[in-house]
């Protein structure tokens, strides 16, 4: 029989490619570190992505501004720029506006004009909503009704930095080994449906909610329209601005744990619920019929980060790689085991997640995967 391995692997090459490239990092014991390691290992991850997109996040980078929304705002015109920040000054307290820093970078061409202002907010300008709502609801104005302008990071005391190259280039554009932060995210993007643009790299950011994600979400449609009953504008047509809002909408607006959230996206099987002590099978009975329409369909493994946190998850199935290390308090998420040893080689644990369960690093609190929903 041919043996099969020389032809379609001819180099013996175990490595396995699939699509695209995901690395996290945190100390939960709070400590700031550059954005410096995080380009190194995205960057050993390369031959993942295609150029068409790559991109950070940053939690605890302003600390001079840490009670105030910042906002990262990309322009294509001038108009754009001026439209957007007349609405801004008339929206909220504007305090400081400046230009997003970046450096000439080979790969890095035709970048949007990129700013950022930092603002609060008065409950005066809130009226009926709640804070974060309005502030959702005035970012959804933007990125809807202002041509020319996208809002791309709306969170406080944090930032996303993305754009269309590899995700190395873009953290040298961007400078971002002169910033300091406790948690970091990065993502190198390989596209299958959609075009590569500035706003449509990773990650999704909503208020302090990022999203980086390999893999290919098919229930995109049904996710859209379930999300779009409470307010949620899906403009990018990309499977990953779901995932975003479904987590904010879960843990955010209505309260869900991460074991709970978690048990919506990467819900069990029917039967494997049928299987269930009664009191867990009424509460995943509940939740597959609440929150169907967010069951997230496809391979994937995500990345997400919020203010003082940091969640790692594949599909139930593991249909894509995650890899998780600790050392000492740092929790590390990644595509491959290289990447993680490439910034720190000596670990304390590595090992591989059972698909769905995610794991979880919180500020001051010890590293954990959340194994059992009704325990959350």
């Amino acid at each position: 029989m041919r043996d099969l391995t020389r032809v379609s692997n001819s180099h013996s090459d175990s490595k396995v490619i699939d699509a695209c490239s995901l690395f996290g990092m945190m100390d939960t014991s709070g400590g700031r570190f550059s954005g410096a390691d995080l380009i190194t290992a995205i960057g050993s991850m390369h031959d993942r992505g295609n150029g068409l997109g790559g991109g950070f996040s940053a939690y605890g980078i302003y600390p001079d501004f840490a009670d105030d929304y910042a906002f990262h705002i990309m322009f294509l015109s001038q108009q754009a720029k001026t439209e957007t920040e007349c609405f801004l000054e008339s929206s909220f307290n504007l305090k400081h506006k400046e230009e997003v820093p970046t450096r000439d970078q080979q790969g890095i061409t035709n970048p949007p004009i990129v700013w950022r202002y930092f603002a609060s907010v008065s409950p005066e300008k809130c009226g009926k909503f709640i804070e974060e709502d309005y502030v959702v609801d005035r970012v959804m104005y933007i990125n809807t009704c202002i041509n020319d302008a996208f809002v791309f990071s709306s969170g406080k005391n944090m930032g996303v930095f993305k754009g269309v190259g590899y995700p190395e280039d873009i953290g040298r554009f961007f400078r971002l080994e002169e910033y300091e932060g406790y948690l970091w995210t990065t993502h190198g993007r390989f596209p299958t449906n959609t075009k590569g643009w500035w706003g449509g790299a990773h990650p999704f950011c909503l208020l302090d909610w990022t999203v980086v994600h390999n893999g290919e979400i098919s229930s995109y449609g049904i996710n859209k329209r379930f999300l779009e009953q409470y307010g949620y504008k899906c403009t990018m047509e990309t499977d990953t601005e779901v995932v975003a809002y479904a987590v904010d909408l879960l843990m955010r607006k209505h309260g869900l744990s991460v074991g709970m959230a978690a048990k919506v996206l990467a819900a069990p099987l029917w039967n494997q619920i049928a299987r269930l002590p009664e009191h867990e099978r009424k509460i995943m009975t509940t939740l597959r019929q609440i929150y169907g329409g967010l069951l997230l369909n496809g391979p994937f493994t995500i990345i997400v980060a919020h203010t003082g946190e940091m969640i790692g998850m594949t599909d139930r199935i593991r249909l894509r790689p995650m890899v998780v290390g600790e050392y000492r308090s740092k929790l590390f998420i990644s595509s491959e085991e290289s990447a993680i040893r490439l910034i720190q080689p000596e670990l304390d644990k590595v090992w591989l997640p059972v698909g769905g369960e995610p794991v979880v690093g919180s500020l001051q609190n010890p590293i954990k995967v959340q194994k059992e929903a009704t325990a959350c």
